[in-house]
């Protein structure tokens, strides 16, 4: 019997020992076969990996304001996961025995979902016999917030630190909003691009400022290889991703503030479709302000658009200084008190007889533009040019005209004015085209040359980026250029100036209602219609405005133009125009004295004025909490609404601004009126009274 055993146990161990030396013979081929029969495939796979290169995408660059307000920025956001395949979820007295208490902790940080949710959330994933390993907790959090999640008790148990995980990811902001939005631009991750295969897969700027400076924002990206460690294969940065720049813009956050608050009343008040508004500094060319409004159906408010102001539009009557400009220049005019004929109908070479309506059988010089006389200036052009109707093109080319601007704003168009020949059509065609049609000429050139004739003929590029920065340091300062020293003489830039101030101050002139006892205004007027097909459709207008403050000292250059407005350029376009300048004025910003302005601008021109705090207040309560969190004003309040208005009575629109008051009126089914700028002081209908039969109020605003 012992006999029997004893054989049997041997015969165990000879099936073990024969066991090992398979699984030994086995393990000795396998790594002959790789070290040594296989080893050239081997080597080219080892090499394939550890010298794959990838591309390290940089931190992409932020865009400032002048004062070095966040305009465009870069913020980091985590996704909190917990990861259900670690072993601490395997013991059940590990999460069960700490499951209230987390659920507790995180319906406090979390409170849109309570701890039952949470503990129903767990158990139920606990219990799924092939549950997912990632369960996501929280999207877009900061990262003071992911780290306050890291704290609870539960996840610093030594044991369970590996069963919370985050992801990082990176979103484009703009604190501001819309403010400047069209013009600052956007970014998206770029995908197909077939002429730059390095562009696929990143993030790169799409429109504006985003796009025109991608190359300078965008930065350098790095390269990363892989490298063999103890246990595992990691990247290793060969060559570091570098940073973009940050830009710092020429934005005044206060100026844009002003002109985007005057754009959109004058918008809702004209029912216009579209507004582009540009605010430039006449000595700098620095762009202060730029604004994009149009009307949006399913929000039913004016939003920040397409950026107009720097695509190419028949200009109309503010195309006159130009041509006059040209007309000085070349020697046409020389005496801008000598009476040309006119008329009101003027037939030139066959064609449609040019309309005058603010014409005279004769006048000076200097009154086309002051009467804005479509026959004045086809006359003084035609006269001189319409031998050689194209010379009146290459005359604008020799200004510097067609040049590009280089402003730094993506989609930027240069003016287009048809070549000329002999023919009849050509000189018809040279006639029209000295009042403002067949071009198509940006809002942004029409003001760069403005400009010109406020600076004493100095044709100041214009610009929108300041400096280039690289942690915190400036490395560039973009100086101020010019795209001629002189696009005119002096002289003809003061006769210019004079005949632009007669617009608005003149007997004859189209602005008489841009008139103030506060700042003296000079510009044109300019009206064309709309082409729809092949012709004009005269009841939608394109209504523009452009002209430069105060006229004794001009410091700023503005241009206005807005589409299919309820009233004439000067009423909607000038008066934007004018409201911003009364505003900087109010504000000390001019050159004068405030109470209202605070000591606080680089220039020092303000010195020994009161100083006065900022307040960041709003009657929108989503707002006040974005100011509060999102741009980190702690002090930001909230304007209590007034008080519900019974019905068929007057509401309350004092206190308000005109925007908020027009919304309270035409709720209420009355028409609005207003005169001034700044909140509702007083109204014309008393809070509660009845409402009369017309319903039209009369609000008095003041700043």
């Amino acid at each position: 019997m012992k006999q029997q055993n004893k054989s049997h146990i041997i015969s165990r161990y000879v099936l073990v020992i024969i066991g090992i030396m398979l699984l030994v013979c086995g393990i000795i081929y396998k790594l002959v076969d790789t070290t040594v029969v296989h080893r050239v495939d081997w080597n080219k796979k080892a090499d394939k990996i550890l010298t794959k290169v990838d591309i390290v995408p940089p931190e992409r660059g932020n865009i400032y304001a002048s004062n070095g307000t966040l305009l465009a920025g870069n913020l980091h956001y985590y996704t909190a996961r917990l990861d259900w395949g670690v072993k601490c979820v395997e013991r059940p007295d590990s999460i069960n025995k700490y499951m209230g208490a987390l659920c507790d902790s995180l319906a406090s940080m979390f409170p849109e979902k309570d701890a039952k949710y949470w503990e129903k959330s767990f158990r139920a994933q606990m219990e799924r016999p092939k549950r997912k390993r990632s369960y996501r907790i929280a999207s877009k959090l900061t990262f003071s917030e992911y780290q306050r999640l890291k704290k609870f008790p539960f996840f610093n148990i030594r044991k369970n630190r590996n069963f919370l995980y985050s992801e990082m990811d990176t979103i484009r902001i703009k604190p501001y909003g819309k403010m400047a939005s069209r013009s600052i631009g956007g970014v998206a991750e770029i995908k197909g691009d077939t002429v730059n295969v390095e562009r696929n897969g990143f993030v790169h700027g799409i429109s504006g400022l985003e796009m025109a400076l991608d190359s300078l924002l965008y930065g350098k990206p790095g390269k990363a290889q892989k490298i063999q460690l103890t246990n595992k294969m990691a990247s290793y940065a060969t060559i570091p991703a570098e940073r973009g720049y940050d830009i710092k813009t020429t934005i005044d956050v206060e100026i844009q503030d002003i002109v985007e608050e005057e754009l959109y009343n004058m918008c809702v008040e004209s029912k216009a479709e579209w507004g582009t508004a540009i605010l430039m500094e006449v000595k700098s060319g620095e762009i202060k302000a730029i604004s994009n409004l149009e009307w949006n159906k399913n929000a039913r408010d004016y939003v920040e658009g397409t950026n107009h102001a720097v695509l190419g539009y028949e200009p109309g009557s503010v195309m006159k200084p130009i041509s006059m400009l040209v007309a000085l220049e070349k020697g046409i005019v020389t005496n801008i008190d000598q009476v040309i004929t006119t008329g009101h109908s003027w037939a030139y070479a066959g064609g449609r007889p040019i309309s005058d309506g603010h014409g005279a059988a004769s006048m000076p010089v200097r009154e086309i533009i002051e009467r804005s006389s479509n026959v004045g200036m086809a006359r003084l052009i035609t006269r001189y040019f319409e031998k050689q109707p194209d010379m009146f093109r290459q005359s604008l080319a020799e200004l510097g005209f067609f040049d590009s601007l280089k402003t730094g704003i993506g989609g930027e168009r240069l003016p287009e004015i048809a070549k000329l020949g002999n023919k009849n059509w050509d000189r018809i065609a040279l006639s029209r085209m000295s009042y403002g049609y067949t071009t198509k000429i940006p809002p942004m050139s029409t003001l760069a040359i403005y400009n010109a004739i406020a600076n004493d003929g100095k044709y100041v590029r214009p610009r929108l980026v300041k400096e280039l920065m690289r942690n915190g340091v400036t490395d560039s300062i973009i100086p101020v250029s010019y795209i001629r020293e002189q696009v005119c003489t002096p002289d003809n830039a003061r006769k210019l100036r004079q005949m632009l101030n007669a617009v608005v101050w003149g007997d004859h002139g189209t602005a008489k209602v841009l008139r103030n006892d506060k700042v003296n205004i000079s510009g044109k007027t300019g009206t064309c219609f709309a082409i729809e097909g092949k012709h004009y459709n005269t009841s939608v207008k394109r209504l523009a405005f452009c002209g430069f403050f105060p006229y004794e000292n001009p410091q700023y250059t503005c241009m206005v133009l807005m589409f299919h407005a309820d009233r004439g350029a000067a009423r909607c376009s000038g008066t934007v125009l004018k409201n911003v300048a009364l505003k900087l004025y109010s504000r000390g910003m001019l050159g004068n004295s405030s109470d209202l302005s605070a000591d606080t601008r680089a220039d020092k021109s303000h010195v020994g004025q009161r100083k006065t705090s900022t307040m960041y207040a709003s009657r929108d309560v989503k707002r006040q909490q974005s100011e509060r969190k999102t741009m980190g004003i702690r002090n930001a309040n909230r304007f209590r609404s007034p008080l519900a208005a019974q019905k068929g009575t007057v509401p309350s629109a004092l206190g308000l601004g005109l925007r908020d008051a027009i919304n309270v009126m035409e709720e209420a089914g009355i028409t609005v009126n207003f005169n001034g700028t700044g909140y509702v002081v007083a109204q014309s209908l008393q809070p509660g009274d009845p409402l009369p039969p017309n319903k039209n109020i009369t609000l008095i605003l003041k700043n």
